[in-house]
């Protein structure tokens, strides 16, 4: 690519690529791997790809407002930034890029610094986010997904919605029996109007039955409608609590936008262990819904995730080629059985971060208590700040309750502070540094990690984090 070439080449270099995705979907079509209804959804997404990509940074910049530094184009094998700033002239779908935002809304803005000599102050967490904005997905792979895991599930759902349905109403056998033939006949060919499949095997007379089955399989999401990452930018945070805030200013902003919302930061449950957060919203026009897929990630965890890439495509190109023969192959096992732990190691890096920044605040709120004594004030206040995403309350109920038995039983304890402090005043210290770590850190899915409890930092953060994996494996 070259480094700078007129709007007319972007525009040319898009069109021509639009026109070569189109021959790909109707071949696809024409082949049977897909039907009508599929190939006309892809025709629409996979057209005016250049107004779609430039929506993608209008989104951004009403987000984010400008860019703080340079946009650049992006390197997926070296994971880094093209040196060559780009005019907005050259910007086109056919190339990733990488662009520097700051989060005006950051709740931990100017809190974690390291102090150089004399006065020479280093932020250890930044406001900035990085932005990487990927290409449009190849339209190979997108009827790759719709063909493959997508219309496996889709498939799963249906027939298992078939056989909730009848089983309601008749014999367990029948359900079983009618659920059997329906995934059999949606296993030999694309179909994507299960209702009308569905009816023709169970046959007339079963009206009443005939509606409901109607009405329950027109929820069903139809395999074209789960691809939502043809568009798709990663947002990478330092810490969780600046994505969380991230993922609400969007929600609050353009609530009529949002597809969907899902948080997997505290997840324990996913077989790989990953960690991130992943928002699906609409930037289409004229009523046509284009979906765009923002994952929100931190740093830490993302300097792993190239350690585990070359497991994720050997699991997904196998998943795609025959779904269900992946589910029990051992080597599809044996990569994501590795990239679990891979991403323990994300997730234990991480969390040293956590537990380093929870020992740089200690001695500031102490002071910081001090400082505000007879005003009702605190410098404090607010941070983090309150999010609709962090853990239930009841977590919040047990530890808070363990946490004034351990300071009362002196498990907790300044030795050192400024000043001597009450009972009362010691317990805000540790309880506001615990609603730190519970805001901040990621819990584990086995309770065989403890940071260095050395210091009193460590040792909080292994409190809270203990009790934090207990309550999980009692309500599991």
């Amino acid at each position: 690519m070259p480094k700078s070439y007129s709007d007319k080449i972007a525009v040319d270099l898009t069109a021509d690529n639009d026109r070569k995705n189109k021959e790909k979907i109707k071949a696809a079509c024409t082949a049977g791997r897909i039907n009508d209804e599929a190939a006309n959804y892809l025709s629409e997404l996979y057209s005016d790809s250049l107004m779609w990509f430039r929506e993608v940074f209008y989104f951004l910049g009403k987000c984010f407002g400008a860019p703080k530094a340079p946009v650049m184009r992006y390197d997926y094998a070296t994971d880094s930034a093209i040196d060559s700033p780009i005019k907005i002239s050259d910007i086109n779908p056919l190339y990733p890029y990488i662009v520097h935002h700051r989060l005006d809304a950051d709740p931990m803005r100017n809190q974690f610094f390291t102090s150089g000599a004399g006065h020479k102050i280093d932020l250890a967490v930044s406001s900035i986010v990085t932005v990487i904005v990927g290409a449009q997905k190849s339209v190979d792979r997108a009827i790759d997904k719709i063909t493959g895991k997508y219309y496996a599930a889709y498939v799963d759902e249906v027939a298992n919605t078939v056989y909730r349905v009848i089983a309601s109403r008749e014999r367990e056998a029948s359900a079983r029996a009618v659920s059997d033939k329906i995934r059999a006949k949606l296993n030999e060919k694309y179909i994507s109007t299960p209702a009308e499949t569905v009816l023709g095997i169970i046959g007339s007379g079963h009206e009443e039955l005939a509606v409901e089955l109607v009405r329950a399989l027109d929820k069903v999401k139809r395999p074209r409608m789960r691809l939502q990452d043809i568009w798709r930018v990663k947002c990478l945070f330092d810490l969780i609590p600046q994505a969380r805030t991230f993922i609400e200013r969007v929600c609050e902003m353009m609530p009529d936008r949002i597809l969907s919302v899902r948080d997997n930061f505290y997840d324990m449950k996913n077989p790989r262990n990953y960690r991130d957060a992943k928002l699906i919203i609409d930037i289409g026009k004229n009523g046509k819904v284009v979906p765009m897929e923002i994952i929100c990630q931190v740093r830490t965890f993302f300097e792993f995730e190239r350690q585990t890439h070359d497991n994720y495509e050997v699991a997904r190109k196998t998943e795609n080629k025959k779904y269900n023969r992946a589910k029990t192959d051992s080597k599809v096992i044996s990569n994501v059985v590795q990239g679990a732990r891979e991403h323990k190691i994300g997730v234990e890096e991480y969390n040293l971060m956590i537990c380093q920044c929870l020992e740089d605040l200690f001695d500031r709120v102490g002071w910081n208590i001090l400082y505000s004594l007879g005003n009702d004030v605190s410098m404090f206040d607010g941070f983090p700040k309150p999010c609709k995403l962090y853990y239930p309350q009841k977590i919040l109920d047990v530890i808070g309750e363990k946490l004034d038995n351990a300071i009362e039983n002196e498990v907790f304890r300044f030795k050192n502070a400024p000043a001597k402090l009450t009972l009362a005043q010691e317990s805000e210290i540790f309880h506001f540094m615990a609603r730190f770590v519970l805001v901040s850190a990621m819990p584990y899915v086995q309770k065989d990690w403890d940071v260095p409890s050395d210091t009193m930092a460590g040792k909080l953060f292994n409190f809270v984090m203990t009790e934090v994996q207990r309550y999980y494996k009692k309500n599991a």
